[in-house]
């Protein structure tokens, strides 16, 4: 079945990302799990062979590719030994660079695009706080303007590559205006700016290598130019934007279950024991069927964004449910492992400990339940 219309140079350039991985990244895995963080220089290589920010312009040293460049970056490093290999690229490239490359001024592209795609600047997005989640409008972070500066104060909490990152996208509130939904403005900061520090590499129970941290803000003045879109307008950016984030984070969680199911399939067809069994192989064609109800599912609301239609009820459909259902695939294939599930050199414990925090990214799965509830006019 196929929906996505992947021509002939998306199915090359999805060869060369597969042997770049086999190449570069598989026998680094578990020394980059073990240390906690993928090393600048795996950024630095993504972007030497073109796997970061494909949809840039060439005026900014991107090549101006389109959309489908970016879900097969994001699907392939997902499919790389953890799903946390393509979560901090894929946030930066189909996440972060939109905003920039939307809605910032032709000064600040000119200072950053260009090493945002060779990887020489990685970048985070600082939304959540430790008293504000999923609900942006309650963000306490403040900004405050100074003339020429703005001064930026408050604190970030679970920041996707947070000590990796050389350029922040900072939501911040001004507290003179008290509509929480205008108040709100978009910033870039850059890692070096007096007053902003990074805190503690964050010890997750998976995804491990993704480096999370937190960020503070004490006093931090930046040039008021480096406001991304107009004063006031941090919300509703956000909210255009979202769409995509949802997407991309379903696109990780299929591409999880996709590599859970492959490697439970490899297991089954070499274990004579299983095969025995009529439950195990029920098991598995029900992983199956939610692994390919997804995928059609999905691959149809990509084509749909692509065409730009408004579909953010379907997409918080989908990132609910697929991170949900990525879930219980990897239970289930734990289930049938037996005894080696407990070995770290199971290929599906990883996965398993990885998929457990996905529910959360782009807003949590009962954030998605509320929107597809107001849809449904309760």
């Amino acid at each position: 079945m196929e929906i996505l219309n992947y021509s002939a140079e998306h199915e090359k350039f999805r060869k060369r990302i597969r042997s770049f991985i086999d190449k570069e990244i598989i026998q680094k895995a578990d020394e980059w799990e073990l240390n906690r963080i993928m090393p600048r220089s795996a950024w630095k290589r993504m972007g030497d062979k073109g796997f970061l920010c494909p949809g840039i312009s060439s005026e900014y040293g991107g090549k101006n590719r389109d959309f489908l460049y970016d879900i097969i970056i994001t699907e392939e490093l997902c499919k790389a030994d953890s799903i946390c290999i393509g979560l901090g690229p894929s946030t930066h490239n189909s996440v972060i660079i939109p905003y920039i490359n939307t809605f910032a001024s032709e000064e600040l592209k000119k200072k950053f695009l260009p090493g945002c795609v060779s990887g020489e600047i990685i970048t985070a997005i600082a939304i959540s706080e430790p008293n504000a989640g999923s609900d942006v409008a309650a963000i306490e972070t403040t900004a405050v303007n100074d003339g020429d500066s703005v001064i930026i104060d408050g604190s970030k909490i679970f920041i996707t590559n947070g000590i990796n990152c050389d350029l922040v996208l900072l939501a911040a509130r001004n507290p003179a205006v008290e509509n929480p939904y205008k108040a709100l403005s978009l910033y870039l900061v850059e890692t070096g700016t007096s007053g902003f520090e990074k805190g503690r590499k964050l010890n997750k129970m998976g995804m491990h290598m993704q480096d999370t941290a937190e960020l503070f803000f004490s006093k931090c003045r930046i040039p008021k130019n480096n406001m991304v879109g107009g004063e006031g307008k941090g919300f509703y950016m956000l909210m255009e934007k979202l769409q995509q984030e949802r997407l991309i984070a379903a696109v990780w969680a299929i591409s999880a279950a996709e590599y859970i199911l492959d490697k439970t399939l490899s297991y089954y067809r070499a274990n004579k024991e299983i095969q025995k069994s009529q439950s195990k192989l029920f098991t598995i064609v029900e992983m199956a069927t939610d692994v390919k109800i997804g995928r059609t599912f999905l691959d149809k609301l990509i084509r749909d964004h692509i065409e730009g239609k408004k579909i953010v009820v379907e997409i918080s459909m989908s990132k609910y449910w697929i991170t949900e259902m990525t879930r219980r695939v990897a239970n289930s294939s734990l289930d049938l492992f037996k005894e080696n599930a407990f070995l770290e050199k199971c290929p599906v414990v990883r996965y398993w400990q990885d998929s457990r925090g996905m529910a959360i990214f782009a807003g949590t799965n009962e954030i998605m339940k509320k929107i597809i509830a107001k849809e449904l006019q309760f």
